[in-house]
């Protein structure tokens, strides 16, 4: 029989997936690798969709999307982010933020463009722009910077085939924030090299000090930004599948093309439930945010009293511990933890090299799990700790 396809044989399998399959094999785990939360969906957008159900809203809509549900995504971006999108040309509704992604990448890139990818990364970014027949490229954050990306680590990667940016603040999986100002210089670098940038803001609304930014409201950006969002976070939405794209007419018709090809449309369900988590937000965001933050302030501190050096995140719900010091790579520390204490976390390894030394740990729990999780991990790190003293000291 003839080759599959090069492109998808070449393709690794995701390596979170890897340890939750193995995590799900195995009996009293905690697992802090789900990125998702930890809270349902609320009842009133639940009772959105089926109230559309009852009403008989099964067929098709349009391929952007309900105009009632863009016209919601219209307002949010204007009081959100001050900035205004057209309902008829700029916005498309997508089966979550990852198809959104999918569409920027195929819409834009060429065969042999490169895509600058921030690091550590989303673990989706890479794979999509390889299946899109780029070359992604890694630009690094680093831990003595809050793990935002500084200019000059961009600029020194960028070649005649650079295409595109792309980015997530507040970061999966670091939780760093770029505040408006370090944005600014990812702007002027954007407009001095003639570049694209896909901003992935999915994680907007999970901010827990300033108010973030929308790339796209910086001075001449909106006509070269891709803004990625969606439900699947903020609104504990992640089983819906559903997300949206902002992006100028040119750039927002020619994604509509592929998404009219290869998907039709978001399901029309699941659609409504979103008009209604957009008008309802105010009521139900702010308490999640507040639970996050909470847990956030004792999961941070109980890390780093555990000997895992670990930064504030200021958005998201991760925490990316340093476990350099522990003499494992991210996947040994991460392997060993789930067969010793049952605690499942994501190696750093698996969102580019740079997330090598590190391991993600979602705080999307209860605290009660949080703090269960503490307790075995404080055990896992005494028991390591004696194994290096031993070591050390074999006369003893």
């Amino acid at each position: 029989m003839k080759h599959l396809s090069e492109r998808v044989e070449r393709l690794a399998p995701s390596g979170i997936r890897r340890f939750f399959d193995l995590a799900g094999s195995m009996e009293d785990v905690i697992s802090l690798g789900v990125g998702e939360p930890d809270f349902v969906t609320p009842w009133n957008v639940r009772e959105a969709s089926f109230a559309a159900l009852e009403q008989g809203y099964t067929a098709y809509s349009a391929n952007a999307g309900l105009v009632e549900l863009r016209q919601e995504i219209r307002l949010y971006m204007q009081e959100k982010f001050s900035i205004d999108y057209q309902v008829s040309d700029e916005i498309i509704v997508t089966t979550g933020a990852s198809e959104g992604l999918d569409l920027a990448f195929r819409t834009l890139i060429n065969p042999g463009d490169e895509v600058i990818v921030v690091e550590p990364a989303f673990v989706s970014y890479a794979p999509l722009i390889e299946l899109a027949g780029g070359i992604p490229i890694a630009a690094a954050c680093r831990a003595e910077d809050g793990f935002t990306i500084q200019p000059e680590t961009i600029e020194a990667v960028i070649t005649d085939r650079t295409k595109a940016i792309i980015f997530c603040f507040p970061s999966n999986p670091t939780g760093s924030v770029m505040t408006r100002d370090q944005l600014a210089d990812l702007a002027l670098l954007a407009k001095k090299h003639d570049l694209y940038v896909i901003s992935d803001e999915i994680y907007a609304e999970l901010s827990y000090e300033d108010e973030p930014t929308c790339f796209a409201t910086l001075p001449d950006m909106r006509e070269r930004t891709i803004v990625i969002n969606g439900f699947s976070k903020a609104f504990a939405m992640t089983g819906w599948r559903l997300g949206f794209t902002c992006a100028p007419p040119a750039i927002s018709q020619a994604m509509l093309k592929v998404h009219q090809y290869g998907m039709m449309c978001a399901p029309t369900l699941v659609q409504f439930a979103g008009i209604e988590a957009l008008r309802s937000r105010h009521k139900t965001v702010p308490d999640m945010v507040r639970s996050y933050r909470q847990r956030r302030n004792y999961f941070v501190k109980a890390l780093n009293d555990a000997g895992l050096p670990t930064h504030s995140p200021g958005g998201a719900f991760y925490a990316f511990p340093y476990i350099g010091g522990t003499g494992l790579t991210s996947e040994e520390f991460a392997e060993q933890l789930l067969l010793a204490e049952r605690v499942a976390v994501v190696p750093g390894s698996v969102f580019g090299a740079s997330g090598e030394g590190y391991v993600r740990a979602s705080y999307a729990s209860s605290i009660e799990q949080l703090q269960q999780a503490i307790h075995r991990i404080n055990r896992f790190m005494q028991h390591l700790n004696q194994k290096q003293a031993e070591l050390s000291n074999p006369s003893r």
